[in-house]
């Protein structure tokens, strides 16, 4: 690692470095219960807004409204222009998931069929159905993620004394047992 690259981190290493001090956390079970709990607080709200939406049928209307507005993109806000790059985003991943798992109305492609982006672009340009319901709950989810981060790094502390230490200390226990 260079020292320029090291002299970038030193900030936020010395702050790790103090809150795992000040929570009487190891730094790489802090780091882990971080990881966890921003992947967990990715998965409920997408899943959480998934079937909101199906249940509700807004995922739809919302993805109308938002690309609506895509036939002038030089006068768009740039909230409107965030939300149109999530809704392609979202597009290509529901397309990639669909195809994969065979959910979102898409047929379940053979393993080790490689996913043609171009082909995943729908023809008609208007998303529809559980397509929309999931490309409405992926932006949903990326418009979180301030306070996704936020709440993981508040729970960290906690998840790591309470969960992830308790499963370290047992499995060195087992291992340790067994040498």
């Amino acid at each position: 690692m260079s020292s320029e690259t090291k002299a970038r981190f030193a900030a936020y290493k010395k702050s790790l470095a103090s809150m795992s001090a000040r929570t009487g956390t190891p730094l790489p079970s802090l780091l882990l219960s971080f990881g966890i709990l921003h992947e967990l607080t990715a998965i409920v709200p997408l899943v959480g807004f998934f079937y909101g939406a199906r249940t509700l049928g807004f995922g739809e209307r919302v993805i109308a409204g938002v690309t609506s507005s895509q036939s002038d993109s030089s006068q768009l806000s740039w909230a409107k222009q965030k939300m149109n790059i999530w809704v392609e985003e979202g597009d290509r991943w529901a397309a990639r998931i669909g195809r994969r798992y065979g959910v979102f109305g898409y047929d379940k492609h053979a393993p080790g069929v490689v996913d043609d982006i171009e082909e995943m672009r729908h023809s008609s340009g208007h998303i529809a159905g559980d397509v929309a319901n999931a490309v409405f709950a992926y932006g949903a989810t990326k418009a979180l993620l301030p306070l996704r981060i936020g709440i993981s790094v508040y729970f960290s502390p906690m998840f790591s004394r309470n969960i992830v230490e308790p499963i370290r200390k047992t499995v060195i226990r087992t291992f340790r047992r067994n040498l």
